[in-house]
């Protein structure tokens, strides 16, 4: 067996190896446009999926990134408001002592600490009622007007795919590489593999 006869197989399994990485790679972006070959209908995985990826990313985010069922019971939650208390409180007791005397000074004969606490104990108490309320008015009229799947799908459903590869290219340059030449290894292994059954067979 001459040197040729034993290099030819691993150098051909080498490069088998790295093309069907190089092709997978491809497979994903081209072709853009279906092409019909001996009957099959040939296209890149990321173009002819491009709508049922959208969809299943916008219900994705829909529903467990930016949910606004999900937002509403926590806003609306009473722990929520207690911790914005304090400083509703004190803007509130700086109304009722400042602004509001400001505007009214005759007002300013007539309520003293204790009616202006007893006010602001009962705008508390209200607005702890209402706070709820409002948050969940506001947040169900939102997600009528705001559909958020059919944003996100119309977005990623209008992303060029030729960018998207370029994007892919830049960002993924080192893992492609490492592919490639994992490729070129195994195919390596199996050329070796290949011919050290040859040699055990026919000698």
């Amino acid at each position: 067996m001459t040197w040729l006869q034993i290099i030819s197989p691993v150098l051909l399994s080498a490069f088998s190896g790295w093309l069907v990485c190089w092709l997978f790679i491809k497979s994903l972006f081209r072709p853009l446009h279906p092409v019909i070959i001996f009957g099959f209908k040939i296209q890149g995985a990321l173009p002819a999926n491009q709508l049922s990826i959208a969809e299943k990313i916008g219900e994705f985010v829909n529903t467990e990134l930016l949910s606004l069922s999900k937002l509403q019971e926590k806003i609306t939650d009473t722990e929520n408001f207690n911790r914005l208390k304090p400083e509703i409180e004190t803007h509130i007791d700086s109304f009722l002592r400042t602004r509001l005397k400001d505007t009214f000074p005759m007002l300013a004969m007539l309520i003293g600490d204790k009616t202006i606490n007893q006010l602001k104990t009962a705008f508390m108490l209200e607005l702890e009622t209402l706070f709820p309320e409002i948050m969940k008015s506001y947040l169900t009229r939102l997600e009528t007007e705001l559909d958020i799947k059919k944003t996100v799908v119309k977005k990623i459903a209008s992303v060029s795919i030729q960018e998207t590869e370029t994007r892919f290219y830049q960002v993924a340059h080192g893992q492609i590489i490492k592919m490639q030449i994992a490729g070129t290894f195994v195919g390596i292994l199996t050329g070796l593999l290949h011919l050290l059954l040859n040699t055990q067979l026919y000698g």
